[in-house]
Protein backbone atom coordinates (compact mmCIF):
# COMPACT_ATOMS: atom_id res chain seq x y z
CA UNK A 1 0.00 0.00 0.00
CA UNK A 2 1.57 3.54 -0.35
CA UNK A 3 2.34 5.30 2.56
CA UNK A 4 1.76 8.89 1.94
CA UNK A 5 2.31 10.73 5.15
CA UNK A 6 5.65 11.92 4.13
CA UNK A 7 4.80 12.95 0.80
CA UNK A 8 2.07 14.70 2.03
CA UNK A 9 3.98 16.48 4.45
CA UNK A 10 6.56 17.47 1.51
CA UNK A 11 3.85 18.22 -0.97
CA UNK A 12 1.78 20.56 1.32
CA UNK A 13 5.31 22.41 1.60
CA UNK A 14 5.80 22.75 -1.77
CA UNK A 15 2.17 24.04 -2.39
CA UNK A 16 2.96 26.80 0.47
CA UNK A 17 5.65 27.90 -0.86
CA UNK A 18 5.28 28.31 -4.42
CA UNK A 19 1.40 29.76 -3.22
CA UNK A 20 -0.11 26.92 -5.10
CA UNK A 21 -2.31 27.19 -2.02
CA UNK A 22 -3.52 30.27 -0.59
CA UNK A 23 -4.44 30.67 3.18
CA UNK A 24 -6.19 33.67 3.94
CA UNK A 25 -8.67 33.10 7.17
CA UNK A 26 -9.40 36.53 7.41
CA UNK A 27 -9.93 37.64 4.02
CA UNK A 28 -12.16 34.51 2.25
CA UNK A 29 -11.80 34.02 -1.66
CA UNK A 30 -14.87 33.14 -3.41
CA UNK A 31 -15.16 30.11 -5.19
CA UNK A 32 -17.12 29.80 -8.58
CA UNK A 33 -19.67 27.45 -6.54
CA UNK A 34 -20.44 30.77 -4.21
CA UNK A 35 -18.86 29.31 -1.27
CA UNK A 36 -16.58 31.54 0.79
CA UNK A 37 -13.27 29.83 1.61
CA UNK A 38 -9.72 30.60 3.41
CA UNK A 39 -8.07 28.75 1.03
CA UNK A 40 -7.93 29.03 -2.75
CA UNK A 41 -5.91 26.27 -4.57
CA UNK A 42 -3.71 26.12 -7.99
CA UNK A 43 -1.95 23.29 -8.46
CA UNK A 44 -0.85 24.28 -12.63
CA UNK A 45 1.28 26.70 -10.50
CA UNK A 46 3.69 23.53 -9.76
CA UNK A 47 4.28 23.05 -13.30
CA UNK A 48 6.54 25.88 -13.61
CA UNK A 49 8.19 24.47 -10.78
CA UNK A 50 10.66 22.17 -12.52
CA UNK A 51 11.68 20.21 -9.16
CA UNK A 52 8.42 20.35 -7.77
CA UNK A 53 6.91 18.96 -11.18
CA UNK A 54 9.39 16.12 -11.28
CA UNK A 55 8.85 15.45 -7.31
CA UNK A 56 4.86 15.20 -8.15
CA UNK A 57 5.09 13.20 -11.36
CA UNK A 58 7.39 10.65 -9.66
CA UNK A 59 5.16 10.42 -6.46
CA UNK A 60 1.92 9.88 -8.75
CA UNK A 61 3.63 7.50 -10.85
CA UNK A 62 4.74 5.30 -7.46
CA UNK A 63 1.07 5.98 -6.04
CA UNK A 64 -0.23 4.23 -9.37
CA UNK A 65 2.13 1.12 -9.69
CA UNK A 66 1.18 0.48 -5.97
CA UNK A 67 -2.31 1.09 -5.69
CA UNK A 68 -3.47 0.04 -8.78
CA UNK A 69 -0.97 -2.39 -10.32
CA UNK A 70 -0.79 -3.02 -14.31
CA UNK A 71 -2.38 0.10 -16.36
CA UNK A 72 -3.14 0.34 -20.05
CA UNK A 73 -3.65 3.78 -20.23
CA UNK A 74 -3.82 7.37 -18.18
CA UNK A 75 -6.72 9.84 -18.62
CA UNK A 76 -6.69 13.41 -17.51
CA UNK A 77 -9.01 15.58 -16.65
CA UNK A 78 -9.33 19.25 -18.26
CA UNK A 79 -8.25 21.30 -17.79
CA UNK A 80 -5.96 21.05 -14.86
CA UNK A 81 -5.73 17.40 -14.79
CA UNK A 82 -4.37 17.24 -18.26
CA UNK A 83 -0.69 18.48 -17.84
CA UNK A 84 -0.45 16.22 -14.99
CA UNK A 85 -1.75 13.46 -17.30
CA UNK A 86 0.76 13.54 -19.80
CA UNK A 87 3.29 13.65 -17.24
CA UNK A 88 2.74 10.60 -15.44
CA UNK A 89 1.49 8.78 -18.67
CA UNK A 90 5.28 9.70 -20.18
CA UNK A 91 6.93 8.62 -16.69
CA UNK A 92 5.05 4.91 -17.26
CA UNK A 93 5.76 4.77 -21.04
CA UNK A 94 1.60 4.52 -21.32
CA UNK A 95 -0.76 5.84 -23.55
CA UNK A 96 -2.39 9.22 -22.70
CA UNK A 97 -6.23 10.68 -23.53
CA UNK A 98 -7.96 13.59 -21.62
CA UNK A 99 -11.64 14.21 -20.99
CA UNK A 100 -13.31 17.70 -21.68
CA UNK A 101 -15.70 19.34 -19.27
CA UNK A 102 -18.08 18.98 -22.23
CA UNK A 103 -18.10 17.86 -26.01
CA UNK A 104 -16.53 19.25 -28.59
CA UNK A 105 -18.82 21.95 -30.17
CA UNK A 106 -17.47 21.64 -33.85
CA UNK A 107 -16.03 18.94 -36.13
CA UNK A 108 -16.55 15.55 -34.56
CA UNK A 109 -18.38 16.82 -31.12
CA UNK A 110 -15.61 14.44 -29.45
CA UNK A 111 -15.76 14.42 -25.30
CA UNK A 112 -12.50 12.21 -25.08
CA UNK A 113 -9.58 13.22 -26.41
CA UNK A 114 -6.90 10.44 -28.02
CA UNK A 115 -6.64 6.84 -29.94
CA UNK A 116 -10.77 5.72 -29.94
CA UNK A 117 -9.15 2.22 -30.48
CA UNK A 118 -7.72 2.68 -26.65
CA UNK A 119 -11.20 1.72 -25.32
CA UNK A 120 -11.45 -0.77 -23.15
CA UNK A 121 -7.77 -0.44 -21.74
CA UNK A 122 -7.78 -0.36 -17.89
CA UNK A 123 -7.43 3.61 -17.23
CA UNK A 124 -6.43 5.64 -14.40
CA UNK A 125 -7.79 8.82 -13.64
CA UNK A 126 -5.28 11.99 -13.51
CA UNK A 127 -6.92 15.11 -11.31
CA UNK A 128 -5.05 18.47 -9.47
CA UNK A 129 -7.68 18.67 -6.96
CA UNK A 130 -10.73 17.29 -5.67
CA UNK A 131 -13.23 19.50 -3.95
CA UNK A 132 -16.97 17.68 -3.87
CA UNK A 133 -15.38 14.93 -7.09
CA UNK A 134 -18.43 15.63 -9.23
CA UNK A 135 -16.19 17.04 -12.64
CA UNK A 136 -13.59 14.09 -11.48
CA UNK A 137 -16.73 11.79 -11.48
CA UNK A 138 -18.26 12.89 -14.43
CA UNK A 139 -15.28 12.48 -16.50
CA UNK A 140 -15.17 9.03 -14.46
CA UNK A 141 -18.23 8.27 -16.03
CA UNK A 142 -17.37 9.56 -19.38
CA UNK A 143 -14.84 6.87 -19.62
CA UNK A 144 -17.00 4.02 -18.47
CA UNK A 145 -19.65 5.00 -21.14
CA UNK A 146 -16.79 4.71 -23.99
CA UNK A 147 -16.03 1.41 -23.10
CA UNK A 148 -12.20 2.06 -20.51
CA UNK A 149 -12.01 0.00 -17.58
CA UNK A 150 -11.34 3.13 -14.62
CA UNK A 151 -9.23 1.35 -11.98
CA UNK A 152 -9.73 4.38 -9.91
CA UNK A 153 -7.90 8.23 -9.91
CA UNK A 154 -5.01 9.89 -8.29
CA UNK A 155 -4.72 13.62 -7.52
CA UNK A 156 -1.81 15.69 -6.27
CA UNK A 157 -4.46 17.26 -3.53
CA UNK A 158 -7.88 17.14 -1.42
CA UNK A 159 -10.03 19.27 0.81
CA UNK A 160 -11.03 15.97 2.44
CA UNK A 161 -15.28 16.95 2.06
CA UNK A 162 -16.91 13.76 3.56
CA UNK A 163 -19.30 14.52 -0.08
CA UNK A 164 -16.39 13.60 -2.23
CA UNK A 165 -15.59 10.48 -0.05
CA UNK A 166 -19.50 9.41 -0.61
CA UNK A 167 -19.44 10.42 -4.42
CA UNK A 168 -16.56 8.58 -5.12
CA UNK A 169 -18.07 5.62 -2.84
CA UNK A 170 -21.25 5.96 -4.75
CA UNK A 171 -19.25 5.85 -8.21
CA UNK A 172 -17.40 2.65 -6.91
CA UNK A 173 -14.32 4.61 -7.83
CA UNK A 174 -11.47 4.40 -5.97
CA UNK A 175 -8.84 7.86 -5.20
CA UNK A 176 -5.74 8.41 -3.89
CA UNK A 177 -4.10 11.81 -3.32
CA UNK A 178 -0.43 13.22 -2.45
CA UNK A 179 -1.51 15.53 -0.42
CA UNK A 180 -4.61 16.89 1.63
CA UNK A 181 -6.28 19.36 3.79
CA UNK A 182 -5.42 17.92 7.34
CA UNK A 183 -2.00 17.60 6.05
CA UNK A 184 -1.55 21.29 4.98
CA UNK A 185 -3.17 22.27 7.96
CA UNK A 186 -0.69 20.23 10.37
CA UNK A 187 1.99 21.89 8.18
CA UNK A 188 1.21 25.94 7.94
CA UNK A 189 0.48 25.67 11.58
CA UNK A 190 3.76 24.39 12.78
CA UNK A 191 5.59 26.63 10.20
CA UNK A 192 4.06 29.81 11.36
CA UNK A 193 1.68 29.99 7.95
CA UNK A 194 -1.20 30.40 10.16
CA UNK A 195 -2.11 31.02 13.81
CA UNK A 196 -3.52 28.68 16.33
CA UNK A 197 -6.88 30.58 16.56
CA UNK A 198 -6.90 30.45 11.97
CA UNK A 199 -6.35 26.43 12.62
CA UNK A 200 -10.16 26.14 14.40
CA UNK A 201 -11.48 28.50 11.67
CA UNK A 202 -9.85 26.18 8.73
CA UNK A 203 -11.14 22.97 10.75
CA UNK A 204 -14.49 24.71 10.86
CA UNK A 205 -14.75 26.09 7.40
CA UNK A 206 -13.96 21.80 6.60
CA UNK A 207 -16.50 21.00 8.43
CA UNK A 208 -19.36 22.55 6.63
CA UNK A 209 -18.04 24.79 3.68
CA UNK A 210 -21.11 25.89 1.76
CA UNK A 211 -22.44 27.94 4.95
CA UNK A 212 -18.88 28.85 6.10
CA UNK A 213 -18.81 32.81 6.01
CA UNK A 214 -22.45 33.32 5.36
Amino acid sequence: MFDNTEIAQQVAEFLLQIKAIKLQPNNPFTWASGWKSPIYCDNRITLSHPTIRTYIRQQLTRLIQEEFGSVGVIAGVATAGIPQGALVAQELGLPFIYVRSKPKEHGTGSLIEGDSSLSGKRAVVIEDLISTGKSSLQAVNALRDAGYDVAGLAAIFSYGFDVATENFKNANCPFFTLSNYSALIKYAAENQYISEADVELLTKWREDPSNWGR
